[in-house]
């Protein structure tokens, strides 16, 4: 029997696909997630997202998930969210995320959608980029006031 086309979107999706029900517990994750949190399906589906969400950030992430949820929107809706994430191994990454609530037929929600993707080259690049700049505005400040009679 071949695979819907449900399934082959899921398992082919170039980034990461993590779906969670109400309860936070995970129910849906494709090769991409693997490949990047370092959890099999086996290993992830069955349980909370804590496992991907670093500890700081979790008791956040638990008020703006059931917050989303009882809503059965996001304000964060069609947004690419950069944060960081944790691999099986505890190392920390840079994710950028995007999410939607999922519901079904009759509008109940079912749980929430987020495609994911590693970011942790660009970020760095960018902070870096950032502080260079920063100091770069200092020293032309400390050249404009040594300048001045």
């Amino acid at each position: 029997m071949p695979a819907s086309l449900a399934e082959l979107l899921l398992a082919q999706s170039p980034d990461a696909v993590v779906f969670a029900g109400p309860d936070g517990i995970i129910q849906a994750w494709n090769p991409a997630a693997e490949a990047m949190f370092g959890f099999t399906a086996a290993d992830a589906v069955g349980q909370d997202l804590n496992i991907i969400i670093p500890e700081p950030f979790q008791e956040a992430h638990w008020k703006a998930y059931d917050r989303a949820l009882a809503a059965g929107d996001t304000k964060y809706r069609g947004q690419a969210m950069p944060t960081r994430a944790r691999r099986a191994d505890g190392s920390e990454f840079y994710i950028e995320m995007t999410f939607a609530i999922v519901k079904d037929e009759s509008g109940a929600v079912l749980g929430a959608l987020a495609h994911c993707r590693d970011i942790t080259e660009r970020f760095e690049r960018e902070r870096s980029q950032r502080r260079r700049l920063r100091d770069l505005e200092a020293e032309v400040e400390r050249l404009r006031g040594s300048a001045t009679p």
